[in-house]
C-alpha cells in the first residue's frame, strides 16, 4: 500500500473535522488545528450566531462549546456537516491551501433538512508531522 500524499492527508483532515464537529469530542476537534489557527465565520441570523474570529485552539474550542451548549451542533443534536468538492493546492513542503463546499443538515434522524450551504477557504501547515488547519474562512451561500 502506498502512503498518502499531502493532498490526500489534507482531504482526510477535512473529513475528520466535519465528523468531529458532529459526533466527536471538543479536544479531538481542536487537535485538527494548528496551535495558532484562525477560524473566521460570518454571522448566521438563522441560528442566532454573530460573526466570529477565533484565534488559537483555546478560542476555537470555546466556540465549539458555545455552539454545542446552544444545541446548534455536536453529539445529540442530530446535525451533519458535509464537505465536498475539495480542491487542494500544496504550496510548499509545509503549507497548502484547500477550497471546499460545505452543506449543513439538521433533523438527520427524522426528516433531514438542508440548513445551510457555503464554502471554506482553508490554509494548512505541517505541524508535528501532521497536516493541520491553520486558517479557515467560512462563507455562506
Amino acid at each position: 500500500m502506498q502512503p498518502e500524499g499531502p493532498a490526500e492527508q489534507i482531504r482526510s483532515t477535512l473529513a475528520r473535522i466535519a465528523h468531529l464537529a458532529d459526533t466527536g469530542s471538543v479536544e479531538d476537534y481542536v487537535e485538527q488545528f494548528t496551535r495558532g489557527a484562525e477560524w473566521n465565520m460570518p454571522a448566521n441570523s438563522d441560528r442566532g450566531i454573530p460573526a466570529q474570529v477565533r484565534r488559537g485552539r483555546e478560542e476555537i474550542a470555546a466556540g465549539v462549546v458555545e455552539r454545542r451548549a446552544a444545541g446548534i451542533q455536536g453529539p445529540g443534536t442530530f446535525t451533519r456537516h458535509v464537505t465536498t468538492a475539495i480542491a487542494v493546492d500544496v504550496t510548499s513542503e509545509t503549507t497548502a491551501r484547500a477550497d471546499a463546499v460545505w452543506t449543513f443538515y439538521v433533523d438527520t434522524t427524522t426528516t433531514p433538512k438542508l440548513s445551510g450551504v457555503g464554502s471554506y477557504a482553508d490554509e494548512f501547515e505541517l505541524e508535528d508531522g501532521r497536516w493541520r488547519l491553520s486558517r479557515r474562512v467560512i462563507s455562506r451561500g
